[in-house]
């Protein structure tokens, strides 16, 4: 690929499922197909006969098939993915912003799937879900055993139907039924405030086709309430990704033209690829640039960039470029570690695979996969702490996770520890406590994370987390 986007297609960072994903529209070549295994071939094709002659009660050869390369591909790590017609469609969907369900973006967690964030003013998030809640039923299906893409059917539908999921809520040791009426799913992924004179909020909740035009009107006007701002949070916690070039153009904003964002490397020569901040990496074609009427004071305003564990994928790659140019004071939790890129590439014309090709790494070179951004200054999520940190799944807590690539992995005996003791801990909490008291929407005045980003911004004392350490299994493993 070398330094420019020459992907046929588009790129997608983590839309939906947190991944930095390439889209090929492109059939696969014959050709590049290496030696078949024929003896085990030959096994599948008994196999398949078997069922075909034996089993119980007829069978559809096309699921089998299509059954066959799921397992194959879901097989290989956590983001690998086989689409069918209907999986294929609601893809392309969820990467553009619009698709008709509740509103969740999700992982797994012990076979259930986990609320990794309800998206702003979506029927889920109306409904109360919250980050790390667990859902045991939808409907009347149990949802352990489902995969994360039988998961995401059986919640999604057509608009105005009701959708009843059950739910369990960790801190509150409780489990409830929500019934929830899907809907179209528009995700606002930019909002904006002055939290006080001089110092402005930006939030990205997600990478999604309008941010980059979004991103630059509201800071636009941020400049326009206050020509002379003296410091600017942006924040980026519980984004779980979206498209490439949103990532690359809100890093650019913020970093002199030409320098280095991301880069990508695998096996292919498509994989690899840097990218930078220059409009030319960003833009669409025939597009004009958004970025193009913000100020100058723009690339020199002091910045905070909140990040925690909920931020993946093109969140990561923003945060990890604004701080290794040491253009932004990186501030919250360990992010989640999202650092493998998908290609996706179109099998007929309504099917399509996805397969991890490559890893991504920061201007600096470092791996971020199964690690995460470390962030400059660690906080808590309240005045009062963290008390279930340990709990929250991260890419190194997913089973089949590939490595960093940079060093051996070991297993953290640290996390297991603590990951027990704040299992114990919730038990007794849940036993002296009917409820615990929820964390504030992000950006209003209770905001504990929001208001220690302004502390640092105006060189103020910031409470900085007494108990938070660096996940160090992998950069231990790679100095050896």
């Amino acid at each position: 690929m070398g330094s420019k986007l020459k992907v046929a297609g588009w790129l997608a960072l983590g839309a939906v499922a947190g991944a930095l994903t390439t889209m090929q529209f492109q059939a696969i070549a014959r050709s590049s197909v290496s030696q078949l295994p024929l003896e085990e071939l030959q096994q599948l094709a008994a196999v398949f006969g078997m069922v075909k002659s034996d089993y119980v009660e007829p069978v559809d050869e096309k699921k089998l098939i299509n059954d066959a390369i799921s397992g194959m591909v879901s097989g290989l790590d956590p983001h690998s993915q086989f689409f069918d017609k209907k999986s294929f469609k609601e893809f392309r969907e969820g990467t553009s912003g619009r698709f008709v369900g509740v509103g969740i973006e999700i992982g797994m967690e012990d076979g259930l799937v986990k609320v990794v964030s309800p998206i702003e003013g979506s029927p889920a998030f109306r409904a109360g879900l919250k980050s790390g809640d667990l859902i045991t039923k939808i409907d009347d299906t149990v949802v352990k055993g489902l995969t994360m893409d039988q998961a995401v059917k059986k919640m999604r539908g057509e608009p105005n139907t009701k959708v009843v999921l059950t739910v369990f809520r960790k801190a509150e040791s409780r489990s409830f039924p929500v019934t929830i009426i899907r809907e179209e799913i528009r995700v606002q992924s930019v909002r904006a405030k002055m939290i006080e004179p001089g110092y402005g909020w930006l939030r990205v909740s997600q990478f999604q086709d309008r941010t980059v035009d979004d991103f630059g009107k509201k800071l636009e006007e941020l400049y326009k309430q206050d020509p002379a701002l003296k410091g600017l949070v942006l924040d980026l916690r519980n984004d779980p990704g979206g498209l490439l070039e949103g990532a690359v153009a809100v890093s650019s904003a913020f970093l002199p033209t030409d320098v280095v964002v991301v880069s990508t490397n695998g096996q292919i020569a498509d994989s690899k690829a840097t990218f930078k901040a220059s409009p030319e990496y960003y833009l669409r074609r025939g597009g004009s640039d958004p970025l193009k009427r913000l100020p100058e004071a723009v690339k020199k305003v002091p910045m905070v960039v909140l990040v925690n564990e909920g931020s993946a994928s093109a969140s990561e790659i923003v945060a990890g470029a604004l701080q290794d140019h040491k253009r932004a004071t990186i501030m919250g939790a360990q992010t989640f570690g999202k650092g493998s890129v998908q290609t996706v590439r179109q099998l007929g014309p309504d099917t399509a695979l996805k397969i991890t090709t490559a890893r991504y790494y920061t201007p600096s070179g470092a791996s971020i996969q199964a690690k995460g951004i470390v962030p400059d200054v660690m906080l808590d999520e309240t005045a009062e702490g963290n008390v279930f940190a340990a709990l929250r799944v991260r890419e190194a807590d997913l089973e089949k996770h590939i490595a960093s690539g940079q060093g051996a992995e070991q297993k953290d005996e640290a996390r297991e520890k603590a990951r027990e003791e704040a299992r114990k801990k919730l038990e007794a909490e849940t036993a002296k406590k009917a409820e615990i008291k929820p964390l504030p929407e992000f950006g209003s005045a209770e905001d504990f994370q929001l208001a220690q980003a302004l502390n640092q911004l105006k060189g103020r004392p910031v409470l900085v987390s007494k108990t938070a350490v660096e996940r160090k299994a992998e950069a231990d493993a790679a100095k050896q």
